[in-house]
């Protein structure tokens, strides 16, 4: 599958290439963040809360492993699996609940939860790039090409 790009400057921009993200999602997805601590995949994920109509405060899902959010858009799920000691605890939680065919899951860590995690539609990766990131984001199904197209069209408009 095809691999994509894109470098953003400050937080800003993240918040904007979150926007385009969340944009390109129609229909539901599940979206695998990649990225050291401090890389922005909460601030990414505050865009594309934002995309679907979320006005309030985005917080990590540190301690919670998921924030559920209901928007007018449909149900979008962030998780932060950082702090999971074994893939087995995400059955705990009833994970498989989660993954409606509209909802959007975006998965930070998801390498923690390995085996039991479905696959990605898209994996989107974060890493430092001079003063700011670069993302790279490949699709890993048909539905991940449609919102990798849609989000090269996005973010094309952003520059």
């Amino acid at each position: 599958m095809t691999q994509y790009v894109s470098y953003v400057a400050d937080e800003a921009a993240m918040v904007a290439m979150g926007r385009a993200l969340g944009e390109s999602c129609v229909g539901g997805a599940v979206v695998f963040l990649l990225g050291d601590l401090g890389m922005g995949k909460t601030t990414l994920a505050r865009g594309v809360l934002q995309a679907f109509g979320h006005q309030g405060k985005v917080k990590s899902p540190t301690y919670t492993l998921v924030e559920p959010y209901d928007t007018a858009r449909g149900s979008v799920y962030h998780f932060d699996l950082y702090r999971l000691a074994d893939p087995e605890e995400l059955e705990y939680l009833g994970i498989r609940d989660y993954f409606d065919a509209d909802a959007l899951c975006l998965i930070e860590w998801p390498a923690r939860g390995e085996g039991v995690l479905p696959q990605p539609d898209l994996v989107l990766e974060i890493a430092l790039q001079d003063r700011g990131r670069r993302l790279q984001w490949q699709p890993q199904t048909a539905r991940g090409e449609r919102i990798g197209k849609r989000l090269v069209e996005l973010t094309e408009r952003m520059v």
